[in-house]
């Protein structure tokens, strides 16, 4: 039985002691649902801000050509080509409310939240206006004749260093695509697709709005790095992973076994670990660079592989004291020979105790190598 979101062959023993039968437990794992632990009990999986995001714009659109009614359900497309479902609060001439899906990750502040979206077709010759539902928007950016912004709680990027440009909405590329893909079903189920992807007869334009964003962004750090007035919207694979104490010993059984091992910090550096390091196990650890470490008991090599954020900030936390830039990843684009960047690799390489420490830019490019055998992948 594989995990399809993590890509993970669960070990018959952790199947044969869970308490659900095979067949339902083998639905939750096949959906995406469930991270089954090793003492063969799980975890819930949730869904991040964007796939939570594309259900109310998905809503919102169906809402624009049919009665939709509370409660019912539908699928969301994810990055990872799974299909998320979810209940609709709320839906009626073009707005919407979805709750995000409450998760077993002990630290999600947006378990329950409600996400809502306004949709609206405008027509070619009323673009000129420029104010659609409330914002200024700029149609030279449609797609396919269909604009995706935010509203009152979505963050507004003011800072460089993001994948989102300054002066933009904080809807990361991935989530605003997936949104995209959402609103083109609900368009097809109510007959207008050809009208807005097809004929370009009418533009779409939908808004994404968090009514307790604000209040909620207070307990992030998107104030201090550059993201004002809202929270994010983020997600790679369309779920959040589960966290729990559990969880971590699980973790720290798979790393106590491997010879090979590679310890990353998120979903793209198991990605890009995945083809710089064939042959290894690649285990996701997020922070928890150093208990990760300590539990490679049996490990032959160990490479600790992830992006600046979290293996130089591991290196040196204090490496933005006092400096001007708000991230990491600002200081490397604007700055890439400040030497807190070095002084926090070399701490970094020390903290490793002998491990292999490799930092990676999103696009896969090594930017740090301890053994410097990555030439061919680097800028230089």
């Amino acid at each position: 039985m594989k995990d399809p979101v993590n890509d993970f062959e669960i070990p018959e023993e952790w199947i044969l002691k869970s308490p659900l039968p095979r067949d339902d437990l083998r639905n939750l794992v096949e959906k995406g649902l469930a991270v089954v632990l090793s003492d063969g009990s799980y975890l819930k999986r949730g869904f991040t801000t964007g796939t939570t995001s594309a259900a109310a714009a998905k809503a919102a659109v169906l809402s624009l050509g049919r009665d939709v009614s509370s409660g019912e359900i539908i699928s969301i497309p994810t990055p990872i080509s799974l299909l998320a479902e979810m209940g609709i609060d709320f839906a009626k001439d073009g707005k919407s409310g979805v709750r995000k899906v409450w998760n077993d990750h002990e630290s999600d502040i947006t378990r329950n939240i409600l996400f809502c979206a306004t949709a609206r077709f405008v027509e070619p010759d009323a673009k000129s206006n420029g104010t659609i539902l409330g914002a200024e928007v700029d149609f030279s950016k449609a797609v396919s004749n269909i604009i995706i912004t935010g509203g009152p709680g979505v963050g507004i990027i003011e800072r460089s260093g993001f994948e989102t440009p300054p002066g933009e909405y904080a809807i990361n590329p991935k989530p605003k695509a997936q949104i995209r893909e959402a609103v083109m079903e609900a368009l097809k189920e109510i007959g207008q697709y050809n009208a807005v992807c097809v004929q370009n007869s009418l533009f779409l334009v939908v808004s994404i709005s968090i009514p307790e964003g604000v209040e909620l962004s207070k307990k992030t750090l998107n104030d201090r790095i550059g993201i004002k007035g809202g929270i994010s919207i983020l997600g790679t694979t369309g779920f959040v992973e589960p966290w729990n104490d559990h969880l971590g010993e699980m973790k720290d059984e798979l790393i106590q076994k491997s010879k090979k091992l590679v310890l990353t910090t998120g979903r793209q550096g198991m990605g890009i670990s995945s083809m710089l390091f064939p042959g290894y196990d690649i285990i996701m650890v997020g922070s928890r660079i150093s208990e990760g470490i300590d539990a490679a008991k049996a490990a032959e090599e160990i490479v600790v592989c992830g992006l600046p954020g979290l293996v130089l900030k591991w290196g040196n936390p204090a490496m933005m004291a006092g400096s001007e830039f708000a991230t990491v990843v600002e200081m490397i684009e604007q700055d890439p020979k400040n030497e807190r960047i070095q002084k926090a690799f070399d701490m970094a390489v020390k903290k490793g105790k002998g491990a292999r420490i490799v930092v990676i830019e999103r696009d896969g490019i090594v930017f740090l190598d301890s053994k410097n055998e990555f030439n061919y992948l680097t800028k230089e």
